[in-house]
């Protein structure tokens, strides 16, 4: 059974024992998530459509870590007139593992 869940804005298809990596979630290491916002069930039988989500459904994990993302580059030059702009961005992240997937 696998699920499609929203969070931060993407979504991310989901199965129990999965570890996925989404944006910063509020919460230590080893504390329980649960995610609200399931779009789609499906695996034994019909799937489950929501609209936009499915009522009572719900995907509950647990945090493992909170890491960052690999450093990104914005350059940016303006050529002949000696102007350059440098700057990297990390993005904060939280690895969470899929204990559970109920409708």
């Amino acid at each position: 059974m696998f699920a499609v869940i929203k969070t931060g804005g993407k979504q991310y298809s989901v199965a129990a024992e999965d570890i996925i990596t989404v944006m910063t979630l509020a919460g230590e290491p080893g504390e329980t998530v649960t995610f609200n916002d399931v779009l789609m069930i499906a695996g034994d039988g019909e799937p489950k459509l929501g609209a936009p989500f499915i009522a009572g459904a719900t995907v509950t994990g647990e945090i493992v870590e909170h890491t960052r993302g690999p450093k990104v580059i914005a350059f940016k030059k303006r050529r002949r007139q000696n102007s350059k702009r440098k700057r990297g961005h990390r993005q904060d992240l939280t690895i969470v593992k899929i204990t559970a997937v109920s409708a």
